[in-house]
């Protein structure tokens, strides 16, 4: 018997565990404890998740009574039989959402009494601790402890506490179930080696980038799943966000009703680049399928963050990352706080390559940290003068290594006072463009070139034109629209003499250098020292960097993944990978997600109508898994791609099914994919 429908799939019922664990003493003493006595509820206070219990008010000593519902808020009785089942939903490690049997949460008033609400808020939210066998309830807004006054349920002297015993009845909050049953396979095999898949480049504290208001939609909420998916204001149609996610995605600024849950009819989608997919319960899905490792990639960018109007957080991007981490820190904390407590949650922040083994062998999934942004430190440059020091450089990867950054991109979106950018290419890259005018005072500037390259841009380009004419933003005074060579180009910029010293610190420091996003001339330079000081710590995990760059990160022992696009382009690329000079080094795959990252998740599969992937269908680690619903709407890989983060777990089965011949090959791969990352990063270290 599980607590509510809402938890039947990840954890036993409190009450159950409760009952199980005074069962021996029931047995001595049958006359003593009759059946229909409610169980008192001890636990400690993280651990009251999902908890259907009556509440019994004390003043010191002396009981008050049972908490009744009664008009707008709460009295008492002495009957416990009459008393409201009410349930207890985490908030947060010790903090609770309290509903009522009616569905309704109970909040603190500004008068004071504790009333029934509508909607989850900071007065519905109750810090719990414990008082011996009983609890206190705190308000968590405004400090005051649940009590009595004149006979209501209300804000009370620290002398009251709670009593709680198991009852019936009670609210289902909504939720949504993973879909996957089954016992997986271990997590490491025989010899201490990672089995299982890695996702090597996601972007799950979207959320809390930018400002915090460009991103639509949350991977974790306090209010739960009606809370992080319902829909915003700021993108309905020709609003601003609406705007803005036609440009980056191609979507359609007219037609933004922004039914989030429980329809879900406009988003997600998998070029729904501005609205959250990768919801907690997503991720538990891929990891419950055989996901083992999720490197969680900080992003930052203040160009693209001043341009949204709307913010809630400084657009410094070292701001941002900060904001991100604790973000991210404290999505780990609801995920334990729905799972029995501290320290017992699937999801658990690794900082080690040690951290994440023992993560494994417990079957939990491992999240790595990584920074992606252009202005990491600081460290722009101005019309090619750096904005910052050496002294700088150490402070912030001191800081950074302080909350658990294993590796970071020196080189992301735009040119910066490390070295040069590859080009994104079309509408996006105008775009980013546009952005890199703005950060560095220049547009970017290319020459003609052979061998490895940067993406092509246009002549002149219309793009530029169009973009322009959204007016979001107009070029600074005497900027003049750029010319580049056709056909194959590279980046002026190369590396610089911090970007050397950056470099040199990561190394002597053990940190992951991500190459993607990396000027030709850039990357050639870092792998010329990496290569000097035998140094295997470097990656390409999103497809952004040039097939013979990625080959170059073998041949110095490092690890390279695909971005999770279309099964097709994916299976190209590996197969393009392994046939490289030294495609002989891959020993496990992995692939880079790329989600909330402005980049199109994967798309449904041409030929998906007539070779579909069947559901329900055995995941890479043995499991079964049927199709995720998200309130009313069922998703489909096959007509929805990867629209959300949990349909990673059927594009990863439906990619293997796809690869033919080569299946049972890729299959080994992907799934050596978390030993082979750890691996590069153990030896880095």
């Amino acid at each position: 018997m599980s607590l509510s429908m809402r938890h039947r799939f990840h954890r036993p019922c409190l009450s159950a565990v409760t009952v199980a664990a005074i069962l021996p003493l029931a047995a001595a003493m049958v006359l003593a404890v009759p059946a229909a006595q409610a169980a008192p509820i001890t636990p400690d206070a993280d651990a009251l998740d999902g908890a259907c219990a009556t509440l019994r008010v004390y003043n010191g000593s002396t009981p008050v009574g049972y908490v009744v519902r009664s008009g707008a808020g709460y009295g008492f009785t002495s009957s416990a039989s009459a008393a409201t089942s009410f349930r207890l939903e985490a908030t947060q490690l010790g903090r609770y959402e309290v509903f009522g049997s009616d569905g309704r949460p109970a909040y603190q008033s500004v008068i004071g009494l504790i009333l029934a609400g509508d909607s989850y808020g900071s007065r519905a939210d109750f810090t719990v601790t414990k008082a011996g066998d009983r609890y206190r309830f705190t308000a968590t807004a405004t400090g005051q402890v649940m009590g009595s006054f004149l006979g209501r349920l209300s804000a009370a002297g620290s002398s009251y506490t709670v009593a709680l015993a198991t009852a019936t009845g009670c609210y289902t909050a909504p939720d949504i179930d993973p879909g996957v049953s089954g016992t997986p396979a271990p997590g490491v095999d025989g010899n201490g080696r990672l089995v299982g898949t890695i996702d090597a480049h996601a972007h799950i504290t979207a959320a809390a980038a930018f400002g915090g208001r460009m991103h639509c939609g949350e991977a974790w909420a306090s209010g739960g799943v009606q809370t992080a998916l319902a829909g915003c204001d700021t993108h309905r149609s020709l609003n601003v966000g609406a705007l803005f996610e036609a440009i980056v995605g191609g979507t359609d600024p007219v037609n933004s009703p922004e039914d989030g849950w429980p329809t879900f009819g406009d988003w997600p989608q998998h070029n729904s680049l501005l609205h959250e997919q990768s919801y907690y319960r997503g991720i538990e899905r891929s990891w419950r399928a055989g996901q083992r490792v999720l490197n969680a990639l900080l992003v930052a960018n203040r160009a693209i963050c001043e341009l949204f109007p709307y913010r809630d957080t400084s657009c410094d991007e070292m701001d941002q990352i900060r904001v991100q981490s604790r973000y991210l820190h404290s999505m780990q904390d609801y995920i334990d706080a729905q799972n029995g407590g501290a320290g017992k949650g699937w999801f658990r922040i690794a900082t080690t390559p040690a951290q994440v083994r023992d993560i494994a062998a417990q079957g939990k999934l491992a999240v790595t940290i990584g920074v992606e942004n252009s202005e990491i430190f600081g460290c722009r440059e101005i019309n090619d003068v750096p904005q910052c020091t050496t002294a700088q450089i150490d402070a912030g990867l001191d800081e950074l290594q302080s909350i658990g950054v294993s590796g970071l991109y020196p080189v992301h979106k735009f040119d910066n006072a490390f070295g040069g950018t590859r080009f994104d290419a079309g509408l996006s890259g105008a775009f980013v463009n546009l952005g890199n005018l703005l950060s560095t005072g220049h547009w970017w500037t290319a020459t003609s070139c052979s061998g490895p390259s940067d993406n092509e841009q246009p002549l002149v380009s219309d793009d530029l034109v169009r973009l322009l004419s959204f007016g979001v933003v107009n070029l600074p005074p005497g900027a003049v629209l750029p010319v580049y060579p056709s056909g194959k180009i590279c980046n002026t910029r190369g590396l610089t003499s911090l970007g050397r010293y950056l470099i040199a610190q990561m190394m002597d420091r053990g940190m992951i250098i991500h190459v993607d996003h990396m000027s030709v001339k850039t990357v050639q330079a870092v792998f010329d020292m990496a290569a000097a000081a035998g140094y295997p710590g470097v990656t390409s995990v999103h497809s952004w960097s040039d097939p013979a760059m990625i080959d170059r990160v073998l041949a110095l022992g490092g690890f390279v993944a695909t971005y999770a696009n279309s099964v097709p382009e994916f299976l190209g690329e590996w197969r393009a990978n392994r046939t490289a000079p030294h495609g002989s080094a891959i020993t496990g795959y992995g692939y880079g997600t790329d989600v909330n990252g402005l980049g199109d998740q994967a798309n449904p599969r041409p030929d998906a109508a007539a070779n579909p992937l069947v559901y329900p269908f055995t995941a890479l680690n043995g499991t079964t898994v049927t199709k995720q619903v998200f309130g009313t709407r069922t998703f489909d890989v096959n007509t929805d791609g990867a629209a959300q983060y949990g349909l990673f777990a059927d594009w990863s089965t439906d990619l293997i099914q796809q690869a033919g011949g080569d299946s049972a090959l890729l299959r080994q791969q992907l799934m050596s994919g978390a030993e082979a990352y750890v691996r590069m990063w153990e030896q880095a270290r």
